[in-house]
């Protein structure tokens, strides 16, 4: 049997009264798994979480084998870890090269690995020609392309992407999917998202969220399925979405 990379166990997050998480189990391997649903669904909340920024409010998470929980086992974790939040902060006098080592630094990268693996990640998103360009200087669509950058610049194990296309054009999108299905090949990637389309060119697996709870997981061919009969949508994959977000709540 293979391995999980992500063990979650009924977790719950709560800030103050209100409860964003409801009891969550969520097991992933390898390979790439979209996340959907409309704001408030509490996506974002469950890749923070993943990402060790918060702690569960109840429940249990095993990543990669390790115990965050624990602080030294999170932090060999965080070595493994490549992360895209939706709003990265960044300073704005800082290159792309200087940036993206800035991270690389972080994740206690090994020094003579550091440069290598800079100059691959910033090839790997398309901006070799921008690597001295400072990020005042960057559309937002290049800035999303550097925190992707930062993100993969480990070789992550487990990767987790927050709304990672916003601001990028088609033909970025297209070679950004390519990216992930790398990366998924050997090991996980979680990518939150509202474009069903990216879900459908990347994922091997996709879940929908809605107000703190999985409403649907399988395949983007089984969320295809779903749709069928339903007329919202302009595709298929939109239709399910919409099929089963209706059902959600009905």
């Amino acid at each position: 049997m293979a391995m999980s990379n992500v063990e979650v166990r009924g977790l719950t997050q709560r800030f103050g009264r209100t409860e964003v998480l409801h009891g969550l189990d969520l097991e992933l391997g390898a390979g790439v798994f979209g996340l959907l649903g409309p704001n408030g669904a509490g996506k974002t909340t469950l890749l923070r979480t993943l990402a060790t920024i918060l702690r569960p409010s109840d429940g249990s998470l095993r990543l990669l084998g390790y115990d965050p929980s624990d602080h030294g086992e999170k932090r060999a974790l965080r070595r493994r870890l490549g992360y895209l939040p939706q709003s990265l902060g960044y300073y704005p006098n800082f290159t792309v090269f200087e940036f993206v080592e800035y991270f690389a630094l972080l994740k206690e990268m090994p020094s003579r690995e550091v440069r290598p693996a800079v100059v691959r990640a910033i090839e790997r998103v398309g901006l070799e020609d921008r690597a001295r360009s400072k990020l005042r200087t960057l559309s937002g669509g290049m800035l999303r392309r550097v925190g992707i950058a930062q993100a993969v610049v480990n070789e992550p194990d487990l990767l987790l992407l927050d709304e990672p296309t916003a601001g990028l054009d088609p033909e970025q999108r297209v070679g950004f999917r390519q990216l992930l299905r790398e990366i998924g090949a050997d090991g996980t990637v979680v990518v939150s998202t509202h474009l069903v389309e990216d879900v459908g060119a990347a994922c091997t697996e996709v879940a929908l969220m809605d107000k703190g709870r999985m409403v649907f997981r399988g395949t983007p061919e089984d969320l295809v399925v779903q749709g069928q009969g339903h007329d919202v949508g302009d595709s298929p994959l939109e239709r399910g979405y919409t099929s089963v977000l209706a059902g959600a709540r009905a």
